[in-house]
């Protein structure tokens, strides 16, 4: 039986039992394997990972561990330059694009109200997010640690709350988004980006109070939905500025 040392930081200590939280703790082995399986095998997904230090030194995923090695776990710094040191994704996400689960309806809703590009349907399965997130190049939010486990999964992200408030906070922080939000740019129904329109092009469309009281109109090209400044907006906008205000 060998034994090596282990230490994680910040969020990541979420996948952790209590007992192994934000300290140094001992972990037993016979066989060796490489440092992704063994961070997996105590319950952190790779997609959580970008920094592994063992022994003061960066390593890769497949780095195979050695008796007695001290080894430091850091989660994805999206909002901090370590180039200095080796990345364990390919590059970060600067252009962020995301597909969520089948769980994370509402929190699709509000992303995209903030101008997120997020694909998302109520059919979606494990392989199909996988795939579409490695063709468009989108990091996969979700509430199932499983699918974050798969090796070939690159950008993801474990949805920890269950109260959409809690979520959208979560995501502005983890991908540092919080300086570029642009409400009410996209289309909460299918994602496209939405296009100005004048109201003679629509007024037919338009209900009778609406026509009236209303001058300023955006229309999605793709499902055809218009959205104006509604009742809706004012709370809408409420609520992207209290999450704008919340200290990271």
């Amino acid at each position: 039986m060998h034994k090596i040392y282990f230490r994680f930081y910040e969020e990541i200590n979420d996948f952790l039992p209590k007992e192994k939280r934000k300290v140094r703790f001992t972990h037993n082995y016979t066989d060796r394997a490489s440092v992704k399986d063994v961070i997996e095998s105590l319950g952190v997904p790779h997609t959580e990972v970008d920094l592994i230090l063992v022994n003061g030194k960066s390593v890769g995923f497949d780095y195979l561990i050695n008796d007695g090695d001290d080894i430091s776990v850091y989660p994805v710094f999206e909002s901090l330059d370590i180039t200095n040191v080796q990345h364990l994704r390919p590059k970060p996400l600067r252009n962020p694009k995301f597909i969520a689960d089948v769980h994370l309806g509402r929190l699709v809703r509000y992303l995209r109200m903030m101008g997120f590009d997020v694909l998302y349907k109520n059919d979606f399965v494990d392989d199909g997010i996988v795939t579409l997130s490695l063709i468009e190049t989108r990091a996969i939010l979700t509430r199932d640690r499983g699918i974050l486990k798969r090796s070939e999964v690159t950008h993801g992200y474990w949805i920890r709350s269950t109260k959409v408030k809690e979520q959208v906070i979560e995501v502005l922080k983890r991908f540092d988004l919080r300086n570029i939000i642009e409400e009410f740019s996209r289309c909460i129904k299918c994602n496209t980006m939405l296009k100005s329109i004048s109201k003679s092009e629509i007024i037919n469309e338009l209900p009778p109070k609406v026509s009236k009281s209303h001058t300023e109109f955006s229309r999605c090209p793709a499902c055809k939905k218009n959205y104006w400044k509604g009742t809706h907006y004012q709370r809408m906008l409420s609520f992207i500025q209290s999450v704008r205000d919340i200290e990271f």
